[in-house]
């Protein structure tokens, strides 16, 4: 069986050792800052920070619904290099090497728990500058926690970020789940997320394919947001349509700006990382 793009990518991309059993990682200093566990609302978090003196801006990486730190590979170096910034990157509960979910299901509400995570995770680290660079679910939090928390966030970029259930979403996750359920994805994911993997596919699955969740929508938090956001999505993007870039862009209160990149799927940092890495380095420039 041919696998669906969402799966065909993850198996691509999933290439780096990992020591799924180790509670603290350690990386080559080519890629990775300081690793350590950091306890928020007794929840134990994954983190990944390379704190830079003086800086402008911390950037912070905020994965997607089957992502975790590591998958996001080298571009937050790369990133943080360009822009001669400090970078944070986490794993969400029950994410990599972050402690599993807790035995309450997801309600439709669960980013915008995430979003009071963040802005804790960043009280407690002394971010108060942080630009938010979120995938997916990560670009869904990012606006969350910008329109929650002006104080602490500065900017935002989204990757392919919802604000409201479209049916091409559904559909994604629908072949998504047929794959999971007849191909070698769940060991692929695996290697990431260990004995948490069924909870993270299905956590994504279940949420989004459930009656509960047809209705639901952020829009009403975007006026809230003030500062600059930049929004890109691809052409192709299997997961969504233009018409989330069209809904943020519009709505927000602050600066916006959006890049809608050709032949380019849900994954922009990795199918385009050059031409991403330039457009935000230059957005950064613009406050």
């Amino acid at each position: 069986m041919v696998l669906n793009n969402l799966a065909a990518h993850l198996v691509a991309r999933l290439c780096i050792g990992l020591n799924i059993n180790s509670k603290i990682i350690s990386f080559g200093s080519k890629f990775w800052g300081m690793n350590q566990i950091t306890e928020i609302n007794g929840v134990g978090l994954f983190v990944q920070h390379e704190a830079k003196p003086d800086t402008r801006y911390t950037l912070v990486f905020l994965h997607d619904s089957l992502g975790c730190a590591v998958l996001w590979r080298d571009f937050p170096q790369q990133l943080a290099q360009k822009t001669d910034c400090a970078y944070l990157v986490y794993d969400r509960q029950g994410y990599g090497q972050s402690a599993p979910f807790g035995a309450q299901p997801r309600q439709q509400d669960y980013m915008e728990k995430e979003a009071d995570v963040l802005a804790a995770l960043l009280e407690q680290l002394g971010i108060g500058n942080a630009v938010l660079f979120g995938h997916s679910d990560g670009g869904t939090i990012a606006l969350l926690a910008a329109a929650k928390y002006p104080e602490i966030v500065v900017g935002v970029v989204t990757e392919g970020a919802h604000v409201f259930v479209e049916e091409i979403t559904l559909k994604g996750i629908r072949e998504a789940v047929e794959s999971y359920q007849t191909t070698n994805l769940p060991e692929k994911l695996a290697k990431y997320h260990g004995s948490k993997t069924d909870g993270v596919f299905w956590a994504w699955a279940a949420t989004w394919l459930s009656e509960m969740y047809r209705d639901w929508n952020i829009e009403h938090f975007l006026p809230k947001i003030q500062c600059p956001v930049l929004v890109i999505q691809g052409e192709n993007d299997e997961f969504g349509t233009l018409a989330q870039v069209e809904a943020i862009v519009s709505q927000v209160s602050g600066q916006a700006e959006q890049l809608i990149l050709p032949a380019v799927g849900h994954n922009p940092h990795k199918e385009a990382q050059a031409e991403t890495i330039e457009v935000v380095a230059a957005f950064l420039q613009t406050f």
